[in-house]
């Protein structure tokens, strides 16, 4: 890939409408579940493996299944996108998580 490729590439990513909303993650061996919000969920499973490998992840329920039953045990999944345009913020976002943690009797990330 020359210069100008990775140019193009990057200028496309930035470009890209993010596909932000709620996403679940759930321990298949456990059978525990988390609501969290992403404003883009298509990164938002390296950023959440990433903080989980390093042991520090602010979910101390979520670093404990991963410690215990590793990666694979983590299925990610989008339960809510938003409108690019309709972003709820503040209490709307906070309104909508509790929705989903009630709906999915799952704990808060």
């Amino acid at each position: 890939m020359d210069n100008s490729d990775k140019k193009a590439a990057i200028a496309a990513y930035k470009n890209r409408e993010a596909n932000a909303g709620v996403y679940a993650l759930r321990c298949a061996q456990s059978g525990q579940q988390w609501v969290g919000y992403a404003p883009d969920f298509d990164a938002i499973m390296n950023r959440v493996t990433f903080s989980l490998r390093l042991g520090n992840h602010v979910s101390r329920t979520l670093q404990a299944a991963w410690n215990q039953h590793g990666q694979d045990c983590l299925v990610l999944e989008q339960v809510e996108r938003f409108d690019p345009k309709m972003i709820p913020t503040g209490e709307a976002l906070k309104t909508r998580l509790a929705h989903w943690q009630q709906e999915l009797d799952a704990l808060p990330l």
